[in-house]
């Protein structure tokens, strides 16, 4: 179902109009003052649509030969969650796993923050990163540093079956999380800046392990 104002109508493009008008769903119009009601931002744009939750297949999804994902582990921002989704859909990643304690994906922050990524891009519930050995994928950590980190850019080729893993935006990742590593990795930062947004790691590290040759 899709609700509209008369003022959003006067303003959108021809093209806008000719894409909510092929959609072969309800569509109603109401009074401005209505559409307040209706919406929970301050100042709404005057569209707004009901859309059922997308259901994606897990299984299927390990059953893939490749696989380049994302683990978000306990982040409780919706800004960065939402972030890091539109992120990973942009970057054409198969898929993201956040554990429970993380900021609900349908939570309103987070999906106005995805800009629509959270309806294509899966989107999965695990406990912990044993999900991913079990499956054969190999995991890399995002840290701030460490005796045991390298620098990303030393990385020259990446497994077939990557998940990247970010950690809490104060705690960083669990000490279970670091064991199952494969390699534990740091983004170089200069002017003493001691860490980055984890919506800017996730970022940062998608795109640079995106373009790396993928190991036989």
């Amino acid at each position: 179902m899709m609700v509209a104002t008369s003022g959003y109508e006067q303003r959108e493009s021809d093209q806008q109009r000719l894409v909510r008008e092929s959609l072969d769903i309800p569509s109603f119009r109401c009074l401005d003052r209505t559409f307040s009601a209706l919406s929970d931002v301050e100042s709404p744009q005057g569209i707004l649509a009901v859309v059922r939750q997308p259901q994606w297949n897990q299984e299927e999804l390990f059953g893939q030969p490749r696989i380049f994902g994302l683990y978000g582990e306990q982040l409780q921002d919706p800004a960065n969650v939402g972030a890091i989704i539109r992120t990973a859909a942009a970057l054409n990643i198969d898929a993201v796993w956040l554990t429970p304690e993380s900021a609900d994906v349908y939570n309103p922050k987070v999906v106005r923050a995805t800009s629509g990524a959270l309806l294509s891009l899966p989107i999965f519930t695990v406990q912990d990163v044993t999900v991913f050995t079990r499956n054969g994928c190999a995991l890399y950590t995002a840290e701030a540093g460490g005796l045991d980190t390298v620098e990303m850019e030393t990385i020259r080729d990446v497994s077939k079956r990557l998940i990247i893993a970010v950690g809490n935006e104060s705690r960083g990742l669990g000490t279970q999380t670091l064991n199952h590593a494969v390699r534990r990795f740091t983004i170089p930062l200069s002017r003493q800046v001691e860490s980055l947004n984890v919506a800017a790691t996730a970022a940062i590290a998608l795109h640079y392990f995106g373009r790396l040759p993928r190991k036989s």
